[in-house]
């Protein structure tokens, strides 16, 4: 929740332009889809479960800034959206693009990869 208030969600939708056709009838968002599968990710839902929660879950709908009386979509949405998701280092420019908004935030920091610093000079004593 406080990633929904603070930075109204990970990603935007246009983030995902390049993965999605410009013509035919738009379809759902692929910031929400994305949101959708991290939410699913730690408590281990499955597709339905996951599907099922968007529908009757406050929060979940919070989260992806749906109102109250949003139907939500069919559990194969999720494994569509992952199958774009597996293609061409998709999954890691998701990640950084996330990271990089949280840190811009101050909600994570630049540690990921990194070895702990040491001072590059003692502290001066006192004579």
């Amino acid at each position: 929740m406080a990633i929904r208030d603070l930075l109204d969600g990970l990603w935007s939708d246009e983030d995902f332009e390049e993965w999605y056709p410009r013509d035919g009838k738009p379809g759902l968002s692929p910031a929400q889809l994305a949101t959708v599968s991290v939410l699913q990710f730690l408590p281990e839902l499955s597709d339905r479960q996951a599907a099922e929660s968007v529908r009757n879950r406050i929060d979940f709908k919070y989260a992806l800034g749906m109102e109250l009386e949003d139907p939500g979509f069919h559990h194969s949405v999720l494994t569509d959206f992952r199958e774009r998701l597996a293609g061409e280092g998709r999954a890691d420019k998701l990640l950084n693009l996330a990271l990089e908004k949280m840190r811009t935030a101050g909600l994570a920091r630049n540690t990921v990869g990194s070895a702990p610093t040491t001072p590059t000079s003692s502290p001066r004593s006192e004579t």
